[in-house]
């Protein structure tokens, strides 16, 4: 399934360029979502989602396959979990061009998005509404955080060219097994131990759960209502039996 939606930022191209490539900055504008660790290149999270009296908590990960600052473009791969609703990859695109002037930014929002399980049932029409309705509030929460924590952005000055240096007269190469001073050379160098990625503890509030029966209104309890039908007569149900056994 592909969506496209797309939203202006009051900043210069540059600027938001260097902000939505900033995960740990903007994490917290997604409803629902909390962004839990960063290992390397990988940030992981949870997305919390609610459905009346029923709540899913998808755990993820996301990482960037490209960031391309010249035409300013990034792709994000990220995936998401829940044993019990299904699971959710998407592949994310987004592209910023200045927008009506020089001090906006417009960005567009490509996702191509591979659902499974109970989720996957929802179907298009209330998928691509509820997206465009949490990408609002993002957006909302975007401009509120800029407003009082914009972030410092540094301009990425060129690489410095390295002059030649100066050719030394060649020494005469030692004889084999031997260093210029006799030592010997014998003995086998030592293996380089792996680095391993550190895991760095994200401390952020715990994020609420989105509401989609309050996000997509009529359109997804029409959709939910059979789901939401058979919750009811469960509950029922286990109620009756459980005044028998009592």
């Amino acid at each position: 399934m592909e969506l496209t939606n797309d939203f202006v930022v009051d900043r210069t191209v540059d600027e938001t360029w260097a902000i939505l490539n900033d995960l740990e900055f903007i994490a917290p504008c997604m409803p629902g979502a909390q962004l839990q660790e960063i290992e390397g290149e990988e940030y992981r999270g949870v997305v919390k989602v609610k459905v009346g009296p029923i709540t899913a908590q998808y755990k993820g990960k996301a990482r960037f396959v490209e960031q391309n600052a010249a035409d300013h473009t990034a792709k994000l791969k990220a995936e998401g979990r829940d044993p019990r609703q299904g699971n959710a990859n998407a592949m994310v695109t987004a592209t910023m061009v200045e927008g009506d002037t020089p001090a906006t930014t417009k960005v567009t929002v490509h996702t191509d998005l591979a659902l499974s399980g109970k989720i996957a049932s929802f179907g298009r029409g209330a998928i691509e509404d509820v997206s465009k309705k949490i990408l609002g509030q993002f957006v909302d929460n975007l401009r509120d955080k800029l407003a009082t924590e914009s972030p410092e952005v540094v301009e990425t000055a060129p690489m410095p060219v390295a002059e030649p240096a100066e050719t030394a007269p060649a020494a005469a190469a030692p004889a084999d097994g031997a260093t210029a001073d006799g030592a010997s050379t014998d003995a086998p160098a030592a293996p380089a131990e792996p680095v391993t990625p550190t895991i760095r503890k994200i401390d952020a509030p715990e994020a609420e759960p989105v509401d989609l029966l309050d996000v997509a209104g009529d359109s997804m309890v029409k959709r939910l209502a059979p789901v939401l039908g058979g919750l009811v007569i469960l509950l029922v149900v286990r109620a009756l039996f459980r005044g028998k056994g009592d």
